[in-house]
């Protein structure tokens, strides 16, 4: 981190910027810039922390994106005499933007044509000593929050960060330069150096307070709003789901995607719309659908579901087939977002802030969301918001249930020392073992893999071995005897079998019993999955809100 009051005073360490807030010690200042940036050129290190300086230390440079042909561009500023420090894209930048201050003497300038030269999705964000503040973006986020009580200027990646201090924001978009002096926004395109107008937009979705409302973590907390969630979903007016519905209709292709665990919602989503819309819907993970690239067309439709709205691999795909005409609908947490400003049909979770970096309530939400379009396709509008009803008040029912809570917190003690976990679902509960898996390794750093039911016999039967714990996923439905044949066959090799199922069975070890809610029933059952994930992170004392490694929002490929 920096700040300038004059001349520019740097702080530099591994880790993210909350982790230091006690061992910083810059002088007071009214502008400042700092940034953790996900390690992607060179080690883990302090000189390669941002921000970075330039070689008079007149301005300093942060970075959210990767440089693509940061090789080629290093190599042509050494044959000009620039050294290099550290192992970085990012001081690419720096030095480019020295280089063309040579001849533009302008830093605003400088920038604007150094930027150009940039391949990659990139946003990249300058402090000078005269406390200016300079930023352009290609690609990753930038969000500019405004207060207009106390003069206060915020720039991020996204709203979520400045919500309590912010009453307005200006969402900049690709191929715009900001240039800020004394709280004083100017907008630039980049490629013709001319002003854009901007109009400030109202925050009022997400500007409430963000705390634990005395629960220990932020994921608890989030997992207990799910209820909450559900029932502001179908309270809400159903008009523009019904436009969707009949586009779904009327599509050439259906797709859905997603990244992570709004990837494997978008999976869910895609399964809904076969079962009960019959529609053929295909489920794509964003970071490889590159086969796809030259199949979509005009009349197509994606669905996406995304917390944040700013997920790059995701974005890349939906730009690109945006220009051949297919049409965008984007299911998003987080206003402002970058893919609901793309969007031909824009969603709200309205799910609230949320904090932990493992997605919990708007995993949910996504869910019950997909649901709900699915029955509208088929016409059964009203039952779906029948049986979403049902979905809320069982989940509120089921979380302030202690014994829930103790049975989960048994496993999660047996758990804790196994270094493989497996997980079995089948039908409407396979993506469900699947973020099951997800929530695990996120929290837990263990081995956990979802395993089709179905496939067990083929591959996954050789790693059933004598105390394996196996978490099998069970509804009432047209699977049911297929997962009890699995259930079976694994437990006669010795394993450890951890049921989440409404009713009992002799080959259970555990069971996390569930209510029986029928075509809801997979939502319902992540729950037990998402407080198991919860209470083994606890167990193994890691730091449950921000694992390890991991990201809210991943903007960069």
């Amino acid at each position: 981190m920096a700040v300038a009051d004059g001349k520019i005073n740097v702080y530099k360490a591994v880790g993210a910027i909350g982790d230091h807030q006690q061992d910083v010690d810059l002088p007071s200042a009214f502008v400042g810039i700092g940034h953790t940036r996900w390690a992607t050129h060179g080690s883990i290190s302090r000189p390669n922390a941002h921000p970075h300086a330039s070689t008079d230390n007149s301005f300093v440079l942060a970075q959210n994106g990767i440089v693509e042909n940061y090789e080629a561009l290093k190599k042509d500023l050494q044959k000009k005499g620039y050294e290099f420090t550290t192992d970085t894209d990012t001081e690419v930048i720096v030095k480019l933007v020295e280089d063309e201050f040579k001849n533009k003497k302008d830093l605003v300038q400088a920038m604007r044509t150094a930027f150009q030269k940039l391949e990659g999705r990139n946003t990249v964000l300058v402090l000078t000593q005269g406390k200016e503040i300079i930023a352009a973006r290609n690609g990753s986020p930038l969000v500019i929050g405004l207060s207009p009580e106390t003069g206060e200027t915020y720039f991020s990646s996204d709203t979520l960060s400045f919500s309590k201090n912010a009453k307005k924001i200006v969402v900049v978009d690709n191929g715009q330069l900001v240039y800020s002096n004394d709280g004083k926004i100017n907008l630039m395109d980049i490629t013709t150096g001319k002003n854009v107008d901007y109009q400030p937009e109202d925050i009022t979705d997400i500007s409430d307070d963000i705390n634990k409302e005395g629960f220990a973590h932020f994921m608890l907390k989030e997992i207990h709003e799910s209820s909450l969630v559900v029932k502001q979903l179908v309270s809400q007016d159903l008009d523009e789901d019904k436009k969707l519905a009949a586009a779904i209709k009327k599509a050439g292709n259906v797709y859905t995607i997603g990244s992570g665990t709004a990837g494997i919602a978008a999976s869910q989503m895609a399964f809904y719309l076969r079962e009960n819309a019959r529609i053929n819907a295909i489920s794509l993970v964003g970071a490889d659908s590159m086969e796809y690239f030259d199949i979509f067309k005009k009349g197509d439709l994606i669905i996406a579901p995304s917390q944040s709205g700013e997920t790059a691999d995701v974005l890349e795909v939906l730009e690109m087939a945006k220009k051949k005409g297919v049409l965008i609908a984007s299911f998003v947490n987080m206003p402002g977002s970058t893919m609901t400003r793309i969007s031909d049909f824009k969603f709200m979770a309205q799910a609230g802030p949320e904090i932990c970096v493992m997605s919990t309530k708007v995993f949910i939400s996504q869910l019950a969301w997909g649901y709900l379009i699915s029955k509208i396709v088929a016409g059964q509008g009203d039952a779906a918001v029948a049986n979403l009803h049902e979905l809320s008040e069982q989940l509120s029912i089921y979380l302030n249930d202690p014994k829930r809570v103790k049975q989960i917190q048994a496993v999660a003690k047996e758990i804790a020392k196994p270094k493989d976990i497996f997980l079995l679902g089948k039908y409407q509960n396979f993506n469900i073992a699947r973020e099951g898996m997800v929530k695990l390794i996120e929290g837990s750093y263990k081995h956990a893999h979802a395993i089709p039911a179905g496939d067990l016999k083929h591959y996954a039967i050789t790693l059933m071995e004598p105390g394996v714990p196996v978490i099998v996923v069970v509804s009432q439905d047209v699977a049911k005897v297929d997962m009890l044949n699995s259930i079976s066959q694994i437990k006669a090799r010795g394993a450890k079998v951890i049921a989440v199922t409404a009713q009992n069975h002799q080959n259970f070890d555990h069971l996390l019993e569930v209510p029986d809610l029928g075509e809801t029933a997979a939502i319902m059952n992540i729950i037990p999955l998402q407080l198991l994930a919860y209470y083994l992170t606890v167990q193994l004392g890691h730091n449950v809100d921000r694992p390890r490694n991991i990201a809210k929002s991943v903007t960069v490929k």
